[in-house]
């Protein structure tokens, strides 16, 4: 794959290449476990290794998956997130990112405590397998975005397809299943490179150590959908449509 699509057509660029998908059915979600044990127990060691090959916790029982493929006959994974809902059995349970942020969020910025805990999530186990952590500065990180995704080279720009489309992928959730606040613990770095292609995204608290420097950043989904540049327009289209085709064709089979 070319690392210079153009940007007036980046829907079709990624389109041409990956699919995207939510994980609604067992095996697509044991897809997303094996992704996210191959970078977060056997390449970072974040997490022990498992017998059977894939990664879980008890988040999962209350979150949506997403999966990014390759397309093809020889279509293999490449990335992974989750977006975890507050448990519906206690909704005052407090996410991820509460609990390891406790001391440090400025709650005169946004308090999550004082939300209708029905429409918040956290954006988490963010994940590329290593063929697809293009640098070698990337090896030590589950995903990543650089300033050379952002360079100008001949008209073109090395776009972070990966990274980006999860994000995109966790909007277009979110809006479908009346998510209004999104939350996420992560790179400093990586909320800057977001901010640089017009994501909204707002740090609410200071930094701490979990894996690595992080900060807790808040999303709109709304605002970001709203205010997408007209660049991005185009993934964000082919991003919504194959989400929304996934949660379509998980109703029809449960019929």
């Amino acid at each position: 794959m070319s690392n210079s699509p153009s940007v007036d057509n980046l829907g079709a660029s990624f389109n041409s290449y990956f699919e995207i998908v939510p994980a609604l059915n067992e095996a697509s979600r044991k897809e997303v476990f094996r992704v996210r044990h191959s970078v977060y127990c056997s390449d970072l060691h974040f997490e022990s290794e498992r017998e059977d090959g894939e990664e879980s916790d008890d988040y999962d029982a209350h979150s949506i998956l997403c999966l990014l493929r390759t397309r093809g006959s020889n279509a293999k994974p490449v990335g992974c997130c989750r977006m975890i809902l507050t448990n519906p059995a206690h909704p005052a349970e407090e996410l991820p990112f509460e609990h390891h942020c406790t001391t440090t969020l400025d709650r005169s910025l946004i308090d999550p405590a004082s939300l209708d805990r029905r429409r918040i999530a956290e954006v988490s186990r963010l994940a590329v397998v290593s063929d697809f952590r293009r640098r070698k500065e990337e090896q030590e990180r589950p995903i990543s975005i650089s300033e050379q995704d952002f360079d100008q080279v001949g008209g073109a720009s090395r776009f972070p397809f990966i990274p980006v489309s999860l994000y995109l992928a966790c909007v277009v959730i979110s809006l479908r299943v009346g998510i209004d606040h999104l939350f996420v613990l992560t790179e400093p770095r990586l909320a800057k490179h977001f901010s640089k292609i017009g994501f909204d995204i707002r740090q609410i608290g200071d930094a701490i150590e979990h894996r690595g420097l992080r900060v807790p950043s808040h999303l709109s989904p709304a605002v970001i959908e709203q205010n997408l540049k007209p660049m991005l327009r185009p993934l964000y289209e082919v991003v919504k449509t194959a989400i929304d085709h996934g949660f379509e064709a998980a109703a029809l089979n449960k019929r």
